[in-house]
């Protein structure tokens, strides 16, 4: 399984504030909504957790998908419940990375 982070945007950025907080008053239904097409659509989805956030994005979601095409279908499903914007990110950790790292130093060093 392969950690997939999605974001996601309510509202476009000039919205007035009246159209921000009917989204807003509409999210739960909506959140809901998208959250049972998923599990339906992508039962291998295994979502890690949900995030409302405080800035340019209004939520984050973390989940473990099979591959890409699951997370495609999973931020696709997001625009069809409502949200504005989306982007999904693959999420490597941390770990992983610096082994990367270490395999690009190793065989620098001996001329790999």
């Amino acid at each position: 399984m392969k950690t997939f982070v999605l974001v996601t945007k309510l509202a476009a950025h000039d919205a007035r504030p009246i159209e921000i907080g009917a989204k807003h008053r509409d999210r739960e239904r909506s959140s809901n909504a998208w959250l049972k097409e998923v599990t339906k659509r992508c039962p291998a989805i295994e979502f890690k957790a949900h995030y409302a956030l405080m800035g340019y994005w209004d939520s984050m979601h973390i989940y473990d998908a099979p591959d890409e095409e699951m997370a495609a279908l999973v931020s696709l499903l997001a625009r069809e419940h409502g949200a504005m914007q989306v982007e999904s990110w693959l999420a490597l950790p941390y770990d992983r990375i610096m082994k990367m790292a270490e395999d690009i130093e190793e065989s620098e060093e001996t001329g790999e």
